[in-house]
């Protein structure tokens, strides 16, 4: 196992055995949170469900999404290093010929992301008094209300959805091919399934703070 591991094969693997697991949950996250436009008893009700009626499933859950990020993270990190003492001479001229935009603010994107889980976890699960003074355990219709009423949060949240959507698209294109389910693809409008992906989870996600924001759920 651990020889799999030291492996830049290995570690592309897990990288993107982890992958699927997180964009697999990113998905069900969506669809669970655009139930809160069937009302304020549904929307409790599938948070209760969560929080209380499977609460070790949950758990489960959030160990594996735990340990999954951690090896993804790790794995991706320890394959960046290696690849730079493989050539410790940078290129003079670097030219990106099939890179693209998403995959060059891959790290950066990846921070604030990081940076918002915690905040978004600490708003909505935690229930930090600082993010959200009038947060109320049980009542998670009206917690999401009463911080999107705020334009602060609102622009916040769709800033980590514009960085979750380019994360998502070379993310999940990046994902398809370590694992061969998809081939090179130098143009990126030729990455179909993932750039459709990204575009429904980003405006899945994105409803929800618009949808405060504009009247629309109150």
């Amino acid at each position: 196992m651990l020889k799999f591991w030291d492996s830049s094969v290995g570690k592309k693997v897990v990288m993107g055995v982890t992958g699927l697991i997180l964009v697999g949950f990113v998905i069900g996250h969506m669809a669970g949170n655009l139930q809160i436009f069937m009302g304020m008893e549904r929307y409790n009700a599938y948070a209760k469900l969560l929080q209380e009626d499977i609460i070790e499933i949950t758990w489960a859950v959030r160990v594996v999404l735990l340990v999954s990020t951690v090896l993804h993270v790790l794995a991706a990190y320890q394959l960046t290093m290696r690849n730079r003492a493989a050539r410790p001479v940078d290129y003079a001229l670097r030219d990106a010929q099939v890179s693209t935009y998403a995959s060059r603010t891959l790290r950066w994107g990846g921070v604030f992301l990081a940076i918002f889980l915690v905040l978004h976890l600490g708003q909505f699960t935690l229930g930090w008094k600082w993010l959200l003074p009038e947060f109320s355990r049980g009542a998670a219709y009206g917690n999401v209300v009463l911080a999107f009423e705020r334009p602060f949060w609102v622009v916040f949240y769709l800033v980590a959805m514009f960085f979750l959507l380019l994360h998502l698209f070379h993310g999940t294109w990046a994902v398809l091919r370590t694992l061969g389910l998809a081939k090179n693809a130098a143009e990126p409008l030729q990455r179909r399934l993932p750039l459709i992906i990204a575009l429904v989870v980003t405006v899945g996600f994105s409803l929800v703070p618009l949808g405060v924001a504009l009247g629309i759920v109150r």
